[in-house]
């Protein structure tokens, strides 16, 4: 498996395993799937504030994808990241979750950037939480019912990982 910035070709694939997360998972409270033009354009903001984007891929299939974002848009936030993590169904308990979140705080933190932040739909997410504290994140708190999908309350998990010399210095 290599890690790598995702590139426009990639989009189908990301879409497809995204669309899978968005109708079958908790994961995201999105309810509809983003066609490939929404998902080009997600795409083309991210790397075009300057974060990473990756794909883990293997004989040449798109194995999962990972990116950091802004947290918040004001300036105050401004060092501080929120990841993203989606691995194909067919892909999970392999490992790629875990290589594209490593991938992911390593060009974070190259950035100068200070926090990482993860929001994970569904408290009974066991997979993302394992993979995130596996990373280092801790749990910093548990929004209780703030989503609604697939007819039942959804909770939202916070958890959180210093990047570099994370709040011990100011930033350069």
């Amino acid at each position: 498996m290599q890690v790598r910035p995702a590139t426009l070709d990639d989009i189908a694939e990301v879409q497809a395993i995204y669309a899978h997360h968005v109708m079958h998972g908790l994961g995201t409270f999105e309810t509809e799937p983003p066609d490939q033009h929404e998902m080009r354009t997600r795409h083309s903001q991210v790397t075009g504030a300057g974060f990473p984007y990756l794909v883990a891929v293997a004989d040449g299939r798109v194995l999962g994808y990972a990116y950091a974002n802004h947290f918040r848009a004001r300036a105050a936030y401004r060092h501080t990241v929120e990841d993203s993590i989606y691995v194909a169904p067919t892909a999970t308990g392999r490992g790629v979750g875990k290589a594209l979140l490593n991938q992911l705080i390593d060009r974070c933190a190259a950035l100068g950037l200070r926090q990482m932040l993860a929001l994970i739909g569904d408290s009974g997410n066991a997979g993302s939480i394992g993979v995130h504290r596996s990373c280092g994140f801790a749990l910093t708190g548990v929004m209780q019912a703030v989503g609604r999908k697939a007819d039942r309350w959804v909770d939202v998990v916070v958890m959180q990982r210093a990047l570099g010399p994370g709040s011990s210095t100011p930033p350069a």
